[in-house]
């Protein structure tokens, strides 16, 4: 049965002050709730999106969506052979770490110049990362066939120049003009569970690739992987060119109305009884002029000042960035080098693809868990959320600490700390951008965005590096680091912990 509207009363008033999840359950039902949440009805009959549950077009939101999967993939896909094909070229296993983590310096560097030229929108930073992503994997291929090892930090570099659009990524899930408060924390877990999909499969698949092997000398087991990922990417950039849709542009300024004076604008009472009452005028008495009014001069937003809880509340939320993807990459390029070292503590001896598979494994088991959070993040607070996957990946730090200086590894203990560490900072990585956007004026979006990114990026370059050279180190050494890392970013949760609270969703 349709529902009765009513106009708009003080009656309606108080009604619209209302949650609006409460009142469409308890009139409605859920399904009917689900869709009168987000929009309503004004007095024209015209349907109004509620702010807080906006969300970008659907064509649109799943290009960025695929884009960051690609992403992942193209950054995860060589990381199980790297280490081997370095070698084959006559490099090291700190090399390989090199070659893993050296597209996110370029990335970084890149990212001030391409935002100058974006223009505020995402068409153009996602054509240039998709040109970046074809061209450095095929330089990364030809490696082999040219025989020169620095060829492969020289693809990997280009590479890195389409890494940009991660940034964007982000940026999109958490642009005011196009996504609701509500939405940003379940539009970044979305992003995450992408992120769990490139580092489970990319290292499966290029795993698999190594051990097919391609008796070839452009396309084998080394090379194989960023073939592929450069008919991909090529495929996917004519796809954006045909569907992917830009925000709209938000005008610089608001034009402003003079008011005209009272001889200009006198009218009968009669008149004045017809005029809707909320949108009425009252002009000032002034005496009528023959002298043009003056152009009213512009109206700027209001300097936002941030506050000594919210510069906290930043450096905090860098923090975690770059810890997360510090600890993710670590480990993502310390397996393969650790579980085919000669180091007493060693019980595997595995080739790519096995050390791949372990990846892969512990990826693909946090996928639920991944989805799951993306059903919790709608309910659960920003910061629990952070506390919740902070303390989930520390326990898997702690237990690797504690088999590590017993000598008893094996591949269930080290499959339990992957797993615990691959789930618990992905799911932290979740809230870092949405819970700054949501504490921070949505003009703020482009500022907080590249803050984060420039963390990550520093947390992935470093960690790469670190896990390569974990062996040489020392494995208790390259552990402990970890877990100091968290410590720091523990104290300083704990401090701010009244001013993490944000609105859910």
């Amino acid at each position: 049965m349709p529902t009765l509207r009513l106009p708009p009363t003080v009656l309606g008033l108080l009604e619209r002050r209302k949650p609006l999840s409460s009142r469409a359950v308890n009139e409605q039902g859920p399904a009917v709730a689900a869709r009168d949440t987000i929009t309503e009805a004004n007095e024209n009959g015209q349907t109004h999106i509620d702010d807080d549950l906006r969300l970008p077009k659907i064509a649109s939101l799943v290009i960025i969506l695929l884009a960051n999967v690609l992403l992942q993939l193209t950054f995860f896909s060589i990381v199980s052979s790297s280490n081997e094909y370095a070698q084959h070229l006559g490099g090291t296993s700190t090399f390989s770490g090199l070659v893993i983590g050296i597209p996110t310096v370029f990335s970084g560097l890149a990212l001030i110049p391409l935002m100058r030229l974006d223009q505020g929108g995402y068409k153009r930073p996602l054509h240039f990362a998709c040109g970046a992503a074809c061209l450095g994997n095929i330089l990364y291929g030809l490696a082999y066939r040219a025989n020169w090892l620095y060829l492969i930090l020289i693809g990997r570099i280009v590479t890195g120049f389409a890494f940009t659009f991660w940034m964007y990524c982000k940026r999109f899930c958490s642009d005011s003009r196009i996504v609701g408060v509500r939405r940003r924390t379940t539009l970044a877990g979305w992003l995450v569970l992408g992120q769990g999909i490139g580092f489970s499969l990319g290292p499966f698949a290029g795993g698999l690739l190594f051990k097919i092997g391609f008796n070839n000398a452009i396309f084998n087991g080394f090379t194989s992987p960023t073939w592929i990922m450069a008919i991909i990417w090529a495929v996917f950039w004519v796809i954006v060119a045909m569907v992917f849709e830009d925000v709209p542009r938000v005008p610089q300024s608001i034009a402003l109305q003079p008011i005209p004076a009272q001889g200009s604008t006198a009218s009968t009472d009669e008149d004045k009884a017809d005029e809707d009452e909320p949108t009425r005028i009252t002009t000032s008495a002034v005496a009528p002029t023959d002298a043009p009014q003056p152009p009213p001069s512009p109206v700027f937003p209001p300097v936002h000042r941030m506050t000594w809880g919210q510069w906290g509340v930043a450096a905090t939320m860098c923090w975690f960035a770059m810890t997360c993807f510090f600890i993710l990459g670590a480990w993502e390029a310390n397996i393969p080098v650790f579980t085919s070292s000669h180091l007493r503590a060693n019980p595997f001896h595995f080739s790519p693809f096995a050390a791949g598979n372990l990846i892969a494994l512990g990826g693909a088991c946090t996928i639920p868990f991944l989805l799951l959070n993306l059903h919790v993040a709608r309910r659960v607070q920003d910061r629990h959320t952070l506390a919740m996957g902070v303390g989930t990946g520390l326990a898997g730090l702690i237990i690797a600490l504690a088999i590590l200086g017993a000598d008893e590894v094996n591949y269930g203990s080290l499959f339990i700390c992957w797993f615990l560490v691959a789930l618990g900072f992905n799911v932290a990585s979740t809230v870092t951008l949405s819970l700054l956007s949501k504490q921070l004026p949505g003009e703020w979006n482009g500022r907080i965005s590249l803050a984060i990114q420039y963390s990550n990026y520093s947390g992935r370059v470093t960690g790469a590096v670190w896990g390569g050279a974990g062996v040489k180190v020392g494995m208790l050494s390259y552990v402990g680091m970890q877990v100091a890392l968290v410590g720091i970013g523990s104290v300083m949760f704990m401090t701010l912990w009244k001013h993490l609270k944000a609105k859910t969703g």
